[in-house]
């Protein structure tokens, strides 16, 4: 397939709007679910039990969720075929004691998540995003998704060397964001959110909030080739698998597995918590499916054996500035197709056996597949690949998206790129 063909821009569109629509991990879940929910998915509880029943489900926690079909011909035994992806994104959360400021300026203490590149959120306009946890125990999602918030960058005539010295940014005292002027006063920020969220202050017992650009993503580009928007990595991905799971439950195709989605919270830290890749979530879930369908630990055993795992994040696009950066020989472009990335040093679970296993459903989709693998002498990023292969045993294929400005505010993408990729998922839920 050549890689200049144009594609219909449907699913980059509605990439667009899920991203807009996602500024939390939180949202983020309840917008996937709802997609799910009109393809005929219906939530379970975890403290409920669980019936054998064939059809589509899902299970909400926090910011993670996991779905699920099970065909009518499903045994106890019968594997998994497992999109995996996270929810979360580098950015800058809400402390417990939000109200701070000094000389007159109103200001929120902000603690940085994960590895973020701190300049790219300097001079932005930002709006306020998350959960509010009530007295009652329910949550409630809020979005300001306008100009509330700013990191106000030092001015040149302050700092005459940051051309030559670089900018250097300290994550304490340079990335507390203003957003009014006046005497600073202890419960402000989560009155303001409670009216927001049309809640009283009184019942809001807890909160993870965190900032986002309010900026929208857009096409980009002479001919709007390029995508650029927020947190890509990685709903990117988690847009890729709700609509290849939601695809292949519609289908009404025979299927000799059961295809799942599992989106996890706080990869970007690491992936240890109970929303996490390093959590017990996923592998609960599996057991849970192949007991109530009257399995025993060896049909689990057994289920799991023959399961396959894709982990779905992005990765790097040779940059045009920076080349000598990337391997000479793996150069993943933009709107070139979905990447297949390796690290022998298993930063990246894919082995030869996976490699088979992702070009076959690329080449099933008719969809062009690229290769990433690091400079030799950079070091190599990760993914919950690795994890989800240790930790269930499972095997799995690291693969995704390549982009530009990776943990950027902002990130870019070859527009066509998030079709390829979800075609390639779909076929690979279809076996």
């Amino acid at each position: 397939m050549s890689t200049s063909v144009r594609f219909d821009r449907g699913h980059t569109d509605d990439l667009m709007s899920f991203l807009t629509a996602s500024p939390s991990p939180y949202h983020a879940v309840a917008n996937a679910a709802g997609r799910l929910e009109k393809a005929g998915f219906r939530q379970v509880s975890e403290t409920d039990a669980w019936d054998a029943s064939a059809g589509g489900k899902y299970v909400l926690r926090g910011g993670a969720i996991i779905a699920w079909y099970v065909p009518e011909n499903a045994s106890a035994h019968t594997p998994f075929r497992i999109v995996g992806a996270h929810t979360d994104s580098p950015n800058l959360r809400v402390k417990p004691l939000p109200d701070s400021g000094s000389d007159g300026w109103r200001q929120v203490a902000v603690e940085v998540y994960g590895g973020t590149l701190l300049n790219t959120w300097l001079d932005r306009d930002l709006g306020l995003a998350g959960r509010l946890t009530l007295r009652d125990g329910s949550h409630r999602l809020v979005d300001v998704d306008r100009a509330l918030l700013r990191v106000p960058q030092l001015a040149i005539h302050l700092d005459r060397s940051v051309h030559t010295e670089g900018l250097k940014l300290d994550k304490q005292r340079h990335m507390q964001p203003v957003w009014g002027l006046g005497e600073v006063r202890e419960g402000d920020l989560i009155r303001f959110v409670a009216d927001e969220a049309g809640v009283a202050t009184d019942d809001i017992t807890g909160w993870d909030l965190m900032v986002s650009p309010v900026e929208a993503p857009s096409y980009l580009g002479r001919d709007r080739e390029l995508l650029a928007g927020p947190r890509m990595d990685n709903l990117l991905s988690v847009h890729a698998a709700t609509a290849a799971l939601a695809a292949v439950a519609s289908s009404g195709g025979e299927l000799t597995h059961i295809p799942v989605m599992a989106a996890f919270d706080h990869e970007e830290n690491g992936s240890q918590s109970d929303t996490g890749a390093d959590g017990p979530l996923l592998g609960t879930v599996l057991e849970r499916c192949v007991l109530a369908r009257g399995g025993t630990y060896e049909d689990r055993a057994r289920a799991l054996a023959g399961s396959v795992c894709l982990s779905s994040d992005t990765g790097h696009a040779v940059h045009p500035n920076y080349s000598e950066r990337h391997d000479p020989t793996h150069h993943p472009r933009a709107n070139g197709g979905p990447i297949l990335k390796v690290n022998v040093n298993m930063r990246y679970a894919t082995d030869g056996s996976g490699r088979a296993v992702f070009a076959d459903a690329c080449e099933k989709a008719g969809v062009p597949m690229q290769h990433f693998v690091s400079n030799n002498s950079m070091p190599c990023g990760t993914t919950i690949g690795p994890i989800t292969a240790a930790r269930h045993g499972i095997s799995t294929v690291d693969i995704g998206v390549a982009i530009l400005s990776m943990h950027s505010a902002r990130e870019l993408c070859g527009a066509d790129d998030p079709y390829l990729l979800a075609n390639a998922l779909t076929a690979f839920l279809e076996g």
